[in-house]
């Protein structure tokens, strides 16, 4: 162990918890070497040497590397869904909302809530290994899976808030950012991980619109800034973050502080991911139409949105109208009056 010659020029060779570090100094002189040794040993014994050696790899060089030494037989299978939408990303770059993403598609495409578990819990495992193990190799230092969390609900899961547990929760909602991060949740529908990587640059307050990343592809989703959501970032903007971001707080500051807004607020059944479904639900119910909402959602395909489009009987009514009203057609077309049927036609569609 120590110094030696590859042709002119001096290398170094030594061993660390089982890791067999060896590279060139760049230099044919040899007491230059010794101090450029010298220098590097004690990065070796902290680890920090490891750390600026370490390689980008992706999602699918992680999960390759992972199998290589915890294969099971089960992987292969959750695999074949993880590898198509991570696999090209740098297991460093992977985030929240990435994993939001996934998560939400898988569950809104009709995939059982276990088996999306499974897929889970399998990413979730290779990056506690990779953080754990491979650190100083690849530069995990954290494991965005194990942040995200699994969702508790269901595919069939039909909870979102009424305007009553709305202003309950808001009151108990402390500090004033909680309060806040809720009523942006609420009126814009971004998934968790969005709401914490919203930059205060992507904001546009004269034509009222916020950017948001959808995903890592580059593409942007645009949502319109409603009158209380227009109000509430009027004052923070006002204050200022060091960072761009609209909230400066991390994850589990957030999980905490919402779970004892929902507690002290006496809500049942509540999660965070409901604010979000509170949000399409709303707007369905109000009559927007579903392409629209898949459009401020962020959804892929409409068979996502589908599953916020849930109704009130008080929403229905305009159902039992256009019956009552088919009636008043019919009797019209019986008349045949042809110009006045598709008159009240016209009535009807535009009712």
């Amino acid at each position: 162990m120590g110094l030696f010659k590859k042709g002119k020029i001096w290398w170094f060779i030594k061993q660390y918890k089982g890791r067999r570090v060896e590279e060139s100094l760049g230099t044919e002189n040899k007491k230059l070497a010794e101090r450029l040794y010298a220098e590097t040993l004690p990065k070796i014994i902290d680890g920090s040497y490891f750390v600026a050696k370490s390689i980008e790899i992706t999602f699918k060089e992680l999960s390759e590397h992972y199998k290589e030494r915890h294969n099971k037989q089960r992987d292969d299978a959750s695999l074949k869904h993880l590898l198509p939408f991570f696999g090209n990303m740098l297991i460093t770059e992977i985030d929240l909302t990435d994993v939001e993403n996934y998560i939400e598609d898988r569950l809104s495409a009709g995939s059982a809530h276990s088996t999306v578990y499974k897929e889970f819990a399998l990413a979730r495992r290779m990056f506690n290994v990779a953080r754990k193990k491979w650190q100083r190799e690849y530069g995990v230092k954290w494991n965005p899976f194990a942040d995200a969390g699994f969702p508790s609900f269901s595919n069939e899961r039909d909870r979102w808030l009424t305007t009553e547990e709305e202003d309950r929760l808001l009151k108990t909602a402390s500090p004033e950012w909680l309060k806040d991060v809720i009523l942006f949740a609420i009126h814009t529908g971004c998934r968790r991980g969005e709401i914490l990587s919203t930059n205060v640059k992507y904001i546009d307050m004269r034509r009222r619109v916020i950017s948001v990343q959808a995903n890592k592809g580059g593409n942007k989703k645009a949502i319109p800034v409603s009158e209380r959501l227009y109000d509430m970032l009027q004052k923070r903007l006002k204050v200022g973050s060091v960072s761009g971001k609209l909230f400066d707080v991390t994850v589990s500051a957030l999980k905490d502080g919402f779970d004892r807004a929902v507690e002290n607020a006496g809500i049942k059944n509540l999660h965070f991911h409901d604010l979000r479904h509170t949000f399409a639900t709303r707007l369905v119910q109000m009559g927007v139409d579903l392409y629209k909402v898949q459009k401020l959602m962020g959804h892929r395909t409409i068979r996502m949105t589908e599953r916020y489009a849930h109704h009130t009987p008080e929403s229905l009514k305009p159902a039992a109208i256009a019956l009552d009203n088919y009636y008043n057609f019919t009797t019209v077309a019986d008349d045949s009056n042809i110009g006045m049927s598709q008159n009240v036609v016209k009535c009807l569609i535009n009712q």
